[in-house]
């Protein structure tokens, strides 16, 4: 084993070998500007680009013209809410949120809140599922769209896809998926699926930071959303600026891999979730999964140990990485939002853990960290 264990896989994933291997090229062979089609260098990198676009587009059961490239899911999702927005008809100044949602998604509501744009946050019950009922009553005909986090970054809960997108459809109401947790793990076809916008990012995927994806629905009536980024007009006038073709490739590759080794990849690192689960629970009188450990990413498990402070534990594991929750928010030291909302007291916050397991993960490695969380939980009890 190499210490330390890196059991964050909700923060980032290393960079799988074969998409680093496929992106290289593109780095100083391949260098070309994708929107430089006079000569053979940047037909060469729009050629790359494409096949990206189209191997996204295939995985998700969309067309390639519905794909446009960002700088990672932040991006992408201020473009979705903020384009959205700012191309509403007078009268609909409504969206439609959860209370568990990603800083990225959260903040942008609370931005557009100060231009005069009610947002509403569904609550979360102590599963951290939604209430579907109290989605379809929210609905009115101020209502512009509908915003949900797929799988949630702390505590792994999946939302219910299908019959979220149904009550919008229905209701003819635009939807945008936070898919960034969720890509590779919770099946996602757009085919029979109704979704007007979804947003990923490369990083969670085995692939490069720095690069990520909008889905636009492009069918009649067309949706319509304003771009954020201004300038050359690339990826349709959506999102200007030079093409990070490496990352795009990158990307592209990433997702490939995912078509051909998800299913496999998944029920393993489900085993691995679920014997870390098992050796923790069964030692620890004091250990409590956050969250539906039923409608739950296969590689996440968020536990508090009652009683033992989160940060003083972690710091007492060293020969393994894991967090207390999202990398974004665990920088300005506030109380998790996702972990409130589903019923938790600021004591029981302060002593949850995020383990996020991943494709090299190993048993051995999973072992290690049991007995290692065990002796050091059973340690701090005895000191308190």
């Amino acid at each position: 084993m190499k210490f330390p264990i890196y059991l964050d896989y909700h923060s980032t994933t290393p960079v799988d070998p074969i998409v680093l291997e496929a992106m290289l090229p593109y780095f100083n062979e391949k260098f070309g500007n994708a929107s430089s089609k006079s000569h053979s260098f940047g037909n060469e990198a729009a050629a790359a680009v494409d096949i990206s676009r189209e191997t996204i587009a295939n995985y998700l059961g969309v067309s390639k013209d519905e794909i446009i490239f960002t700088s990672g899911a932040t991006e992408s999702i201020n473009l979705a809410l903020k384009g959205v927005a700012e191309s509403s008809e007078k009268g609909k100044n409504r969206i439609i949120s959860t209370n568990i949602e990603h800083g990225a998604a959260f903040d942008t509501l609370n931005y557009l809140s100060k231009f005069g744009f009610e947002i509403t946050l569904l609550e979360v019950n102590s599963e951290g599922l939604i209430s579907l009922d109290e989605l379809g009553s929210a609905i009115d005909e101020k209502t512009l769209l509908v915003s949900i986090i797929l799988a949630n970054n702390e505590i792994g809960v999946i939302q219910d896809l299908e019959n979220i997108s149904k009550i919008c459809a229905d209701k003819n109401i635009p939807l945008h998926l936070d898919a960034s947790q969720a890509i590779g793990k919770v099946p996602i076809n757009l085919t029979h699926t109704p979704v007007d916008l979804l947003s990923f990012t490369a990083h969670k995927i085995y692939g490069p930071k720095g690069i990520g994806s909008l889905y636009i629905r492009n069918k009649t009536p067309r949706l319509k959303l304003s771009p954020q980024m201004l300038g050359g007009g690339q990826e349709k006038g959506f999102r200007s600026g030079t093409l990070n073709v490496p990352g795009i490739v990158g990307l592209g590759r990433a997702i490939s891999l995912l078509q051909k080794y998800d299913k496999e990849e998944n029920k393993r690192i489900a085993i691995l979730r679920d014997k870390l689960l098992d050796g923790l629970t069964q030692q620890l009188d004091c250990a409590f999964v956050n969250g539906s450990i039923i409608h739950r990413l296969p590689n996440n498990l968020n536990i508090r140990f009652e009683g033992i402070p989160s940060d003083t534990l972690i710091s007492n594991l060293k020969e393994i990485a894991v967090s207390t929750g999202s990398a974004c928010s665990s920088q300005s030291g506030k109380v998790s939002r996702t972990l409130k909302a589903i019923g938790l007291s600021d004591e029981q916050v302060k002593s949850s853990i995020r383990f996020g397991i991943g494709r090299y993960t190993t048993e051995e490695e999973i072992n290690f960290s049991i007995n290692l969380i065990v002796n050091q939980v059973n340690k701090l009890k005895n000191e308190s």
